[in-house]
């Protein structure tokens, strides 16, 4: 049996089982961008590592490329990077730390198999962290957690275990173990192997540099390279993790029950590329997704993918707008038609690219597992299904959050009302905001709803960056949103109260917005048979 163009069947499912894809969730500031940069490095994607925060080489993360992102040193929008390692063809969604962009977090979530979470070893388990880890609960996605920053002086290693399980819910399993930390950090040791691993020659973390191995059984050696007070700490710490952490259980990893955890320094490379190894042999290939016909297997099925982001002017040169895709089973190329579900259009998709950073190069192929970003004329929106001209399925939705502020959005030159309008609206479709209107009237008043404030600056920035339109924000106090599910309902009738206003989305659809909780209750009161919701239907 052959699959389209030629290649055996083998070949073909070859190619989908060494895809691995997964996401990379963190609080701020807990190192992920440079673990996924130096990733990178092993895997031969980038010659030198530089600094994130790149102030003293004018270097930034290879992950960012909004200039926002650069000058505030965080990550605003999810990057996808692809790269070969070992035989793997390995796919990263590097997503925002910062919690007002949580959303795009969510969605990445969605397109990821599984997903790594950092932890910063002097701060433990953080707000975001929690919050984040509720989604991969949700979707029972695997986790493996990589602690780091062990170059500074960190919390005791138990209590950072303990604080996972408690707060996160989850069993620990340490695959290895750190020695000492801050400037008494000598590397790590191996559970599995029972060795320890040193490091040297990274250049501050800019190059692989060297391991070093020391069976632990020998007791001179051990002594001689991490001295003798950490080699007694050590036995003592390996006594105890035996007789008290969860044995390691491949089958309760898959199922998010147990996240196995690693040690390590990104920023000095110590125990990136050892966490790379183990974390590809307990990873999966790509995983069956569910869809409103049943399972999709990805290699026993045809094309098909859906959308879940969409980022308007990632080269500002094109003024171009990408759709980014999650190939769930089977095989595309480039010149094939494909069927758009929602729009119910049979197209050839244009310029399929995969994306390395602000770095693209255009595909011929790709398969399930992988992530491809394609030109959108403006017909996608998130979360729709491509399969192929003869199908006919859409996978499971991705949901809208309801925005938490909410602000009243002008325009300074009046004369630039329609790069206002295109600019607010491709910036909306992208879903990092949500537009409304007053109720009765047109454009011309638009309120803006977010989820973190944090996105009403992003928005100012993009409006006047790459659409030259200045615009005036005026913060509105209202923080409660709520969707009419009544289809025959009179707005014009609705009783409320007085903190309430009536708005509608880009489609029509009406809302309600409040200034506080118990004006909910109360309009539902008033008006017998009101239906309210907390998400939006599309």
């Amino acid at each position: 049996m052959q699959e389209p163009g030629g290649k055996k069947l083998s070949d073909y499912k070859q190619e989908i089982n060494r895809r691995r894809t997964f996401a990379i969730i963190s609080h701020p500031d807990a190192g992920k961008t440079t673990l996924t940069e130096k990733f990178l490095l092993y895997g031969g994607a980038i010659n030198l590592a530089g600094s994130v925060k790149g102030k003293a080489t004018a270097r930034h993360a290879v992950s960012d490329w909004m200039e926002i992102e650069k000058e505030r040193g965080i990550s605003v929008t999810s990057s996808v990077l692809q790269f070969e390692y070992g035989g793997f063809c390995i796919n990263i969604l590097d997503t925002p730390g910062h919690q007002d962009f949580s959303e795009d977090t969510y969605r990445t979530l969605m397109a990821a198999d599984s997903a790594v979470m950092v932890i910063d070893a002097s701060k433990g388990v953080e707000a975001q962290t929690r919050k984040l880890f509720k989604v991969c609960v949700m979707r029972k996605i695997p986790i493996f957690t990589f602690i780091n920053k062990l170059d500074r002086d960190a919390n005791d290693t138990f209590e950072l275990l303990d604080e996972i399980e408690k707060e996160l819910g989850i069993a620990t399993c340490p695959v290895n173990w750190p020695i000492g930390s801050g400037k008494r950090f000598k590397g790590v040791y191996d559970r599995e192997r029972k060795c320890i691993l040193t490091y040297s020659d990274t250049e501050k973390g800019t190059k692989e540099g060297e391991t070093t191995q020391i069976p632990a059984e020998d007791s001179d050696k051990l002594t001689e390279a991490i001295g003798q007070e950490a080699a007694d700490t050590l036995r003592e710490e390996i006594e105890l993790l035996d007789g008290a952490s969860a044995e390691f259980d491949l089958d309760l990893v898959r199922s998010g029950d147990l996240t196995p955890v690693f040690f390590g320094s990104a920023l000095t490379n110590f125990g990136v590329e050892f966490f790379l190894q183990h974390f590809l042999k307990m990873t999966t290939t790509p995983l069956p997704r569910k869809a409103d016909t049943g399972f999709i297997v990805p290699d026993e099925h045809d094309f098909s993918a859906f959308i879940f982001k969409i980022q308007a002017n990632m080269n500002k040169a094109h003024r171009d707008r990408i759709a980014f895709m999650r190939i769930c089973s089977g095989k595309y190329e480039a010149s094939m038609e494909v069927k758009h579900v929602q729009g119910g259009k049979v197209m050839r998709l244009s310029q399929p690219q995969q994306i390395m950073a602000s770095e693209r190069k255009i595909l011929d192929e790709a398969y399930a597992g992988d992530i491809i970003g394609v030109f959108d004329p403006g017909i996608f929106s998130i979360g729709d299904t491509l399969c192929m001209p003869k199908e006919q399925f859409s996978y499971e939705g991705i949901p809208t959050f309801a925005p938490e502020h909410f602000a009243r959005v002008r325009q300074v030159d009046t004369m630039k009302r329609k790069q206002f309008v295109k600019g607010i609206t491709q910036i909306a479709q992208e879903g990092a905001i949500q537009i409304f209107q007053e109720f009765n009237t047109g454009m011309e008043e638009i309120i803006v709803g977010v989820v973190g404030v944090l996105q009403f600056d992003v928005l100012k920035y993009r409006l006047e960056n790459e659409y030259n339109v200045e615009i005036r924000l005026e913060n509105l106090p209202y923080e409660h949103i709520r969707w009419i599910e009544n289809k025959e309902i009179d707005l014009n009738r609705l009783v409320g109260t007085s903190d309430m206003k009536k708005i509608k989305d880009l489609k029509g659809n009406p809302l309600l917005l409040f200034v506080n909780a118990w004006s909910v209750g109360m309009t539902l009161d008033r008006n017998e048979g009101l239906k309210l919701s907390e998400f939006g239907r599309d």
